[in-house]
C-alpha cells in the first residue's frame, strides 16, 4: 500500500507556471504506475498526465499538452508535475493517482490510491 500526499500548488497568475509534487510513503513505489488528475468545481475528475513505473512513457491530456511535464525520481518516491503557461481553464484541484505495475490509464476509476490534492487557482 501506498500513501500520496501532494504539495506546490497555489494561485497563480495566467502565463505562469508551477510544480507540483506528490510525495509517496511506503514500499515499491518503483512498482506504481502514477498519474495526475484534475477536478474543477461541480465537474468529473479528469486525467491531465500520466507515467510508467521507470519514467520512460508518458502521456497527456490534449488540453494540457505541450504546456504540462510528468517526471518522477523513483529514488525520491516522488512524482512531479510541471505546468507552464498556465490559464484559467486549469484552475482547479489537482489529484496525484497511483496503480501497480498496469500502464497509465485515463480512468480514474482504475486507480486504486489517491492523494488528498492540492489547489491550482489561476487568476487572469
Amino acid at each position: 500500500q501506498v500513501q500520496l500526499v501532494e504539495s506546490g500548488g497555489g494561485l497563480v497568475q495566467a502565463g505562469g507556471s508551477l510544480r507540483l509534487s506528490c510525495a509517496a510513503s511506503g514500499r515499491s513505489f518503483i512498482t506504481y504506475t502514477m498519474a495526475w488528475f484534475r477536478q474543477a468545481p461541480g465537474k468529473e475528475r479528469v486525467f491531465v498526465a500520466g507515467i510508467n513505473t521507470s519514467g520512460s512513457t508518458r502521456s497527456y491530456a490534449d488540453s494540457v499538452k505541450g504546456r504540462a511535464t510528468i517526471s518522477r525520481d523513483n529514488a525520491k518516491n516522488t512524482v512531479y508535475l510541471q505546468m507552464n503557461d498556465l490559464n484559467s481553464e486549469d484552475t482547479a484541484v489537482y489529484l496525484c493517482a497511483g496503480r501497480r505495475f498496469l500502464p497509465p490509464s485515463i480512468y480514474a476509476t482504475s486507480y486504486e490510491y489517491w492523494g488528498q490534492g492540492t489547489q491550482v487557482t489561476v487568476s487572469s
